[in-house]
Parts: C-alpha cells; structure tokens; sequence
C-alpha cells in the first residue's frame, strides 16, 4: 500500500547527462534543480516540484519514459506519486 503523506522520491531517474541546454535526458531537470530538490523537506513542496517538472518536460518534449520510470521508482519506495491522474 502506498504513502500518501511520505515525502515523494527525487524525479531523477538515474541517467545524469545534461545534453538538452542543461537538462539531464533523463529526468529533464537542470543541476540547479538537482540541487533544489534535495534541499525540499516537505512532502507538499516536493509534490509541487515533481508537478512543475512534468510540465517542463510536456514543454520540452522528448520525457514520454520518465513517467512509467518514475511510476516504478515511487511504487519500489511505498510512495503515492504526486502526479496528475
């Protein structure tokens, strides 16, 4: 069963190479996004975050895999994902 009120994991996807004007390939976040996201304490902000990043990379286009990624990463850690239905 999954938490619904534990802080959600980083939206990285474990790839790191920031080849699209400094977005990682990946996961479509810049390292100053990195950063920020690891210094994200609450639950509530992190979901905000992952939110914004799923609309950066609709922006961006190219991100089609990170979702069942990221879907896989949650699901491993017991954690709802903060994503829109």
């Amino acid at each position: 069963m999954a938490k619904t009120g534990t802080k959600p994991p980083s939206p990285c996807i474990d790839v790191c190479k920031f080849r699209r004007e400094g977005h990682c390939i990946g996961c479509s976040m810049t390292k100053a996004q990195k950063k920020m996201f690891k210094e994200l304490k609450s639950p509530a902000h992190r979901r905000v975050f992952v939110h914004m990043l799923s609309h950066q990379q609709a922006a961006l286009g190219g991100y089609a895999h990170w979702t069942e990624a990221y879907l896989k990463k949650c699901a491993k850690k017991g954690v709802t994902p903060p994503l829109d239905a």
